[in-house]
C-alpha cells in the first residue's frame, strides 16, 4: 500500500486517532476505512482483541506503525488509528439540523459533534470557511461521533438555505429578543439551530432571519463558549420536542 503522509487538508484521507474513535470508524463507517495502525505497546490493551476481530471480519489491513502514530497524534499515548476516506453526506430533509457558521476551533468542532450525537441532532451543516472537519484533532475530540453523523459543508449560508428551504431558522444571537425556553417551546419542525463563529458570532443581518434566540446568562460574562452554547441550545430544543 502507498506510504501514509502527514495529515493535510488537501488529502483525500484522514486519521481517527485513539482506540475509541478507531472503533467507531470500524463499526459505523467500515467501508471508509482502508487500514488500521496499532502501536507495538498496544498488546496490553483490553480493546485490542475486539479491534483486531473487527478488522479481520471486514478484511481491513492492520499495521504496526509506532512512528506514524506519533506523527498523526503528536503524542506518545495514542496506540491505534484508523485511516479513513473523507466523506460528506447530504442532510436529511425531514430532520432537524444544527448549522455552524464559520466555526474556527478544532476542539469546539469535535466537542459539538459529540454533543450533537448525544442530543440526536444527527444532521449538521458547516458554513465555510471553517476548521477542517476531518482533521485528526477534530475526529478525536468528537470521540468518533463524526462517523455517526451526516455532515455537509456549504460555501455560504445561502447555499444551505436554498438546499433546505423548509427548515424554520433559529439563529442564536446576543441581541435576540426571544429567550431560549420560549423559542424552544414554540419551535416548528423541522428546524435549524444556527450558531455563529467563536469570536464574531453571527452577522447582524441574521437578526432578520427566522426567529433569533438568546441564551439568558449573568451579565458578568459577555458570551458563552460556542460548544457550551450549542450544547445548551440543542438540549433545550431536544427536551421540548422529545428528540
Amino acid at each position: 500500500m502507498p506510504a501514509l503522509r502527514p495529515y493535510h487538508r488537501d488529502l483525500s484521507y484522514s486519521y481517527a486517532p485513539g482506540f475509541f474513535p478507531c472503533m467507531e470508524a470500524l463499526k459505523k463507517r467500515p467501508d471508509s476505512v482502508s487500514r488500521v495502525l496499532v502501536h507495538s505497546k498496544a498488546e496490553s490493551s483490553d480493546i485490542l482483541p475486539e479491534l483486531l476481530a473487527l478488522c479481520r471480519e471486514r478484511s481491513i489491513r492492520v499495521e504496526t506503525a509506532d512512528r506514524a502514530l506519533a506523527r498523526i497524534s503528536q503524542k506518545d499515548n495514542v496506540f491505534a488509528a484508523a485511516v479513513f476516506a473523507k466523506q460528506e453526506h447530504p442532510l436529511q430533509k425531514d430532520s432537524n439540523h444544527l448549522v455552524l457558521y464559520h466555526p474556527g476551533d478544532k476542539g469546539n468542532l469535535g466537542t459539538i459533534l459529540r454533543t450533537a450525537l448525544g442530543f440526536q441532532f444527527l444532521n449538521m451543516a458547516v458554513i465555510l470557511p471553517a476548521a477542517d472537519l476531518h482533521d485528526p484533532q477534530v475526529v478525536r475530540a468528537s470521540m468518533g461521533a463524526l462517523f455517526s453523523m451526516r455532515v455537509q459543508s456549504f460555501t455560504c449560508f445561502e447555499d444551505y438555505h436554498a438546499a433546505y428551504p423548509e427548515h424554520a431558522l433559529y439563529p442564536f444571537m446576543l441581541q435576540a429578543s426571544i429567550p431560549l425556553d420560549e423559542a424552544a417551546a414554540n419551535a416548528v419542525s423541522p428546524f435549524a439551530l444556527i450558531m455563529g463563529n467563536e469570536g464574531a458570532g453571527l452577522p447582524a443581518e441574521y437578526l432578520t432571519l427566522g426567529q433569533p434566540v438568546r441564551i439568558p446568562h449573568n451579565p458578568a460574562i459577555d458570551s458563552l463558549n460556542l460548544a457550551v452554547a450549542a450544547s445548551i441550545g440543542m438540549y433545550a430544543f431536544s427536551k421540548k420536542h422529545n428528540i
